[in-house]
C-alpha cells in the first residue's frame, strides 16, 4: 500500500503554468498528442519535450469593442488589447474563447498570446463615430489588460489616452501591478470621474496564488495597488473571484477587513464554474496539486452547481445555489456590514464625453 501511494503522487508539473496540458480544441478535427515514444527518447537524449517558452503573435483585428448582452454582467461593452493571458489562471472562464483562434484552452491559452496592434485605431474611431453613444466599457472583460507583454508593447496605455482624449468613461479589472504604470492618465480620469477600477484579488495567501494564478502580481503587490490607487483618488473595488469552496473560501471576513484599510470602496464575488474545456483543465491541475482534497473540492463545486461542474444558467452561474453558496453569500454580506457599510462605488460620468475632442487648436 505504501509503495503505491509512493507512486501516485509522483506527478511531473510544469512549473510557473497553471493548465498542465492541452485538451483538445473542439473546433478542430485533429489533435496533437505526445506518444511515449517520443518522450522516452527525449529522456534519453536529455532533450526537453516542451520548452514551456510563451510565443506572441501579432493580429490586426476589424473591431475592439465586444457587445455584450449577458443579463448577468454589469456592462454594455468589453475590449480586450490581448487574446490568451499570460498569468494562467487554472479557473480563467476566457480559456474557451482561445479555442476560436485555432488553440487549446489549455497551456496555449497561455503560451500563445495573440496581440491587437491596432486596438488605438479601432477604438478611437469607434467612438468617434457618428452613431456612438457613450456606454458601460469593461477594460479586461475577457483576458488581462496588464498581464506582462503589455510592459513593452503599451498597447493599453494608448487605449487610455484615447478614453481621456475624448473623455469617455471606462471600467477596468486586473491582477496585475502594471495598472501603477498608468497612474498618470487614470488620476486626472479620476477627477473627471470618468475611471473606476477592480483589483482582483482571490486570497491573501501567497502560497495559495502562486499555484491557482501562477504568473500574476504577488498578494502583497495587488494590495500595495490598492492602496496606492486609492490614496491617488481612484476609486477601487475588489473581485473575489472566484471563490473556489476549501480553496480560499474561507478567506472572505479577513480578505474583505484588509482591503478596505487600504481604501477599497466595494467588493465583489463569483463563484468558481468549470464550462466547456475548464471542468477537465482544472480537474486535472487539481489531482496534481491538491491530491489530499480535490474530490472533496469537485463535490463542494457541483454542490454549487445543481450537481455539475458546468453552470451556464444565467442568475445561477455567478452566485451558485445550494447550502454552501448560501454560505458564501452570507459571509459577504456580513462582511460588507462590518467592513463597507459607509463607503459607496461612485457612478462614471457619461456627459463629458465629447467625439469632436481633439489636441489641435480650431481655425474657426
Amino acid at each position: 500500500m505504501g509503495f503505491k501511494s509512493f507512486i501516485f503522487f509522483i506527478v511531473d508539473i510544469i512549473k510557473g503554468r497553471g493548465a498542465q496540458h492541452n485538451t483538445h480544441n473542439k473546433f478542430l478535427q485533429h489533435q496533437h498528442t505526445m506518444l511515449d515514444d517520443f518522450l522516452n527518447y527525449c529522456e534519453t537524449e536529455s532533450e526537453s519535450a516542451d520548452n514551456n517558452k510563451t510565443s506572441y503573435l501579432e493580429i490586426y483585428p476589424k473591431t475592439i469593442l465586444n457587445k455584450v448582452t449577458s443579463p448577468d454582467i454589469g456592462f454594455s461593452y468589453s475590449m480586450n488589447p490581448y487574446q490568451g493571458c499570460e498569468h494562467g489562471c487554472i479557473y480563467c472562464y476566457a480559456r474557451n474563447t482561445h479555442e476560436y483562434w485555432g488553440y487549446s484552452a489549455g497551456l496555449d491559452f497561455e503560451r500563445k498570446i495573440l496581440y491587437k496592434v491596432n486596438a488605438p485605431k479601432l477604438l478611437e474611431k469607434k467612438l468617434r463615430s457618428k452613431s456612438w453613444q457613450p456606454q458601460d466599457i469593461m477594460f479586461s472583460g475577457n483576458t488581462d489588460c496588464y498581464q506582462p507583454i503589455e510592459k513593452k508593447l503599451e498597447i493599453t496605455r494608448k487605449m487610455l489616452q484615447v478614453l481621456l482624449k475624448l473623455k469617455h468613461p471606462v471600467s477596468m479589472i486586473t491582477k496585475n501591478s502594471l495598472i501603477l504604470r498608468d497612474l498618470d492618465i487614470l488620476k486626472e480620469m479620476a477627477e473627471m470621474n470618468l475611471v473606476r477600477v477592480s483589483i482582483s484579488i482571490t486570497s491573501l495567501s501567497e502560497e495559495t496564488r502562486r499555484v491557482v494564478e501562477p504568473r500574476t502580481a504577488s498578494i502583497k503587490k495587488r494590495l500595495e495597488t490598492v492602496q496606492v490607487l486609492s490614496e491617488n483618488g481612484i476609486p477601487v473595488n475588489v473581485m473575489m473571484a472566484p471563490i473556489i469552496p476549501s480553496i480560499n473560501s474561507h478567506e472572505i471576513l479577513p480578505l474583505v477587513k484588509k482591503v478596505s484599510e487600504l481604501g477599497a470602496t466595494s467588493i465583489g464575488y463569483t463563484i468558481v464554474r468549470l464550462n466547456g474545456a475548464i471542468g477537465e483543465i482544472f480537474t486535472n491541475w487539481l489531482r496534481k496539486t491538491y491530491l489530499d482534497r480535490a474530490d472533496k473540492i469537485l463535490h463542494q463545486i457541483e454542490d454549487c452547481h445543481g450537481g455539475s461542474l458546468n453552470d451556464s444558467r444565467y442568475g445561477n452561474r455567478m452566485r451558485g445555489e445550494g447550502k454552501i453558496a448560501e454560505q458564501i453569500n452570507m459571509q459577504f454580506k456580513l462582511a460588507r456590514k462590518l467592513y463597507l457599510k459607509d463607503k459607496n462605488f461612485p457612478l462614471l460620468d457619461f456627459s463629458k464625453f465629447d467625439k469632436h475632442q481633439t489636441n489641435q487648436i480650431s481655425l474657426f
